[in-house]
């Protein structure tokens, strides 16, 4: 531990490598997460409901079983050939045995995730609390991809990371108080579950959905009331910004629904790295006090 806190690019090494590896491991969440929920529905479904006659899920699948395989020719794929990024570099984002194409997606969440934790680790330096912060990214990077995919947040996600972050204030490895991080919690869920029954009151309509306000609540309790502020002001500007965008490219009305928990999950990284700095310099640009 004394190493990584002298060589403070050491632990940026090491964050960034972790990060990699663990970006592989991401994409599997990412795909099969939701599966195995729906899986789960299934099957309560199917033993709540005897009447209806829902047929249960059949055979194991979990995050380790079945093996990853082609989608395609349903080949294992081999641990030569599962070796982040560079595997698909090798092959040319394609199946070694049936050729079929391999999504850039892949090597872009292994680099992403790989970038991010080494951001983590080069801003905070060594610490236990960067430790937690990288596990949050690892959440927030899952979360957001099934989101973009789903539309949905699952509680398997946001609410281990709620208890996490009042979990790290109650250690002391936070530098959120206890009693900051537990505000945090309810006012971060409070907040945007006022505003969607504000929304429904006065137009009828469901205006985001309750995996929102557990995504902001667990990161009120990471950052504190304190942050909330500017994590719901920076993610609904970039939210909207990107959001128009978005369905502007896939020529959608502006009243089809979007995802808004990644831009939470933006705006709640960029406030636990950059929060202070930000607030500062917002607080001095608008008082013109340096």
């Amino acid at each position: 531990m004394d190493v990584l806190i002298y060589y403070p690019w050491l632990f940026v090494v090491f964050a960034t490598i972790f990060g990699l590896i663990m970006g592989s491991f991401l994409n599997v969440v990412i795909h099969r997460l939701p599966i195995m929920m729906e899986r789960g529905w299934r099957e309560e479904c199917a033993e709540a409901f005897p009447e209806y006659k829902i047929t249960p899920p059949e055979g194991q699948y979990n995050l380790s079983v079945p093996r990853s395989a082609c989608p395609k020719c349903e080949t294992p794929i081999r641990i030569l050939d599962n070796i982040p990024v560079l595997s698909w570099l090798i092959l040319k984002g394609r199946c070694r045995h049936c050729d079929n194409k391999i999504s850039s997606r892949y090597p872009l969440v292994e680099l992403l995730t790989a970038a991010m934790c080494g951001v983590v680790a080069w801003q905070l330096g060594f610490s236990w609390y960067s430790i937690a912060l990288i596990g949050m990214t690892l959440v927030l990077i899952s979360a957001t991809f099934i989101d973009l995919d789903t539309m949905f947040l699952p509680d398997q996600l946001t609410i281990p990371l709620l208890w996490a972050g009042i979990a790290l204030a109650l250690l002391g490895i936070s530098p959120i108080s206890l009693q900051d991080s537990v505000i945090g919690a309810i006012a971060g869920y409070l907040c945007l579950w006022s505003v969607y029954w504000l929304f429904k009151l006065a137009t009828g309509k469901e205006g985001m959905g309750y995996g929102d306000f557990k995504l902001l609540a667990a990161l009120g309790a990471w950052l504190g009331w304190q942050s909330l502020p500017m994590i719901i002001l920076f993610s609904s500007v970039v939210g909207v910004v990107f959001g128009l965008i978005q369905l502007r490219m896939q020529s959608k009305g502006i009243d089809t629904a979007f995802p808004f928990g990644p831009y939470l999950a933006i705006a709640g990284w960029v406030s636990a790295l950059w929060g202070s700095q930000i607030t500062y310099a917002y607080l001095a640009i608008t008082t013109g006090v340096y």
